[in-house]
């Protein structure tokens, strides 16, 4: 009998922790709050369908904690979002599991684009712009200081809201620069983390009056994972682009 009790707690830590990190995804709005109540204002409204990772399988007074794709952690409502308990295989080394990104047909960009699952093409200002060559991609590389030392973030604060930053891509992602990346941006793919920055560029403003980004960018200099949509900027340079960049992971 004692035995039949280890074993089935045993069976039920393995299962937490096989849910702690999980993916999970909101089921309606939502709001993310600061604490696991409704005594203290929330953080923000989540959409329907935004991607979460899991931090605890554990609820407590009804909700979990949680990661949002902007990094952001918080607690919303267990009975909004759906978990996907499906077992996955641990995380590799930053040097294996990664290949070179597929590039696809441009097509323009869309409001209504799912990219990422996470509902940042809502915030996206004048989305036609971007022509959309892979929609959700997670490439590896390292950051590097695109504004010549003027901002202790390394990235340039554009006046719709967004970053404009570089990564300097690991070798087999050399596929996603072209000849803008090269000319106009060092040989660095840029990326684009929307509504990070307070917005002065008028016909930009619509795009994030219902969010605002709080993504934490690494310094200049870090190896990182960045996931979110492979894009070439129709309205400079032709450039290709992160854009928007959903989720930004720092690695060895």
């Amino acid at each position: 009998m004692r035995r039949i009790t280890f074993l089935c707690v045993s069976f039920f830590f393995l299962w937490s922790a096989a849910l702690s990190g999980q993916t999970a995804v909101t089921t309606r709005s939502t709001n993310l709050r600061r604490d696991p109540s409704t005594k203290h204002a929330w953080i923000r409204l989540l959409g329907p369908n935004e991607q979460l990772t899991l931090l605890s399988s554990a609820r407590r007074n009804g909700y979990y904690h949680i990661e949002t794709s902007d990094s952001t952690k918080g607690w919303v409502l267990a009975r909004n979002v759906r978990i996907d308990t499906t077992i996955v295989a641990s995380p590799q080394p930053d040097s294996v599991g990664l290949n070179s990104v597929t590039i696809g047909p441009p097509k323009p960009g869309s409001n209504s684009l799912a990219g990422c699952g996470d509902a940042l093409w809502q915030h996206v200002y004048h989305p036609y712009r971007l022509l959309v060559m892979n929609e959700c991609v997670t490439v590896s590389g390292t950051i590097v200081d695109a504004t010549n030392g003027r901002n202790s973030d390394g990235v340039r604060h554009e006046a719709d809201g967004d970053t404009h930053g570089w990564l300097r891509p690991d070798p087999q992602f050399a596929n996603l620069l072209n000849n803008g990346n090269t000319t106009a941006e060092n040989g660095n793919l840029v990326f684009e983390i929307v509504c990070h920055y307070p917005v002065t560029q008028a016909d930009a403003r619509p795009a994030c009056n219902t969010f605002g980004d709080h993504t934490v960018i690494p310094p200049v200099g870090s190896h990182v994972r960045m996931t979110g949509t492979f894009v070439q900027d129709s309205n400079h340079g032709r450039w290709n682009e992160i854009h928007p960049v959903s989720r930004i992971v720092v690695t060895p």
